[in-house]
């Protein structure tokens, strides 16, 4: 039986619950990925995808979460419908973020896992500010 079948009392819990479900049977990386899309770190992303923590999903954040962990179309479903049950009309209100696209950039290996961690951090922070500008603009 999946986690899915028995979802928790809590509302946010259940979409989460989802969620988790759903990232768990992604390829390694889209957690990191998700963090990069969402200009966040991978902490954020462990607080608004963990059923433990109490952080809601900001609603922004519905459609770049979508197009990165690639729901099968009934557990989307199931997952916005968990959405909107516990937070009702904010999805409609938060829906006007853009979708997003993977692009994959090669970065010179620098020796070091901290200056590596460092140069990515880095580039997430230039590729979201510059996204921004476009958005604002």
């Amino acid at each position: 039986m999946s986690s899915m079948d028995t979802l928790p009392q809590d509302p946010v819990a259940a979409y989460k619950t989802i969620l988790k479900e759903v990232l768990d049977n992604r390829p390694s990386g889209t957690r990191s990925r998700l963090a990069a899309a969402l200009g966040k770190n991978r902490s954020f992303v462990t607080q608004i995808t963990g059923p433990a923590y109490p952080v809601p999903i900001p609603a922004s954040h519905i459609d770049v979460i979508l197009d990165i962990c690639h729901f099968p179309p009934e557990t989307r479903r199931r997952f916005l419908e968990a959405y909107e049950r516990a937070h009702p009309h904010r999805l409609k209100s938060g829906r006007e973020h853009r979708r997003v696209r993977a692009h994959t950039i090669y970065l010179p290996d620098l020796g070091s896992d901290r200056k590596n961690r460092e140069l990515e951090a880095l580039v997430d922070t230039m590729v979201h500010n510059v996204t921004r500008l476009i958005e604002d603009s």
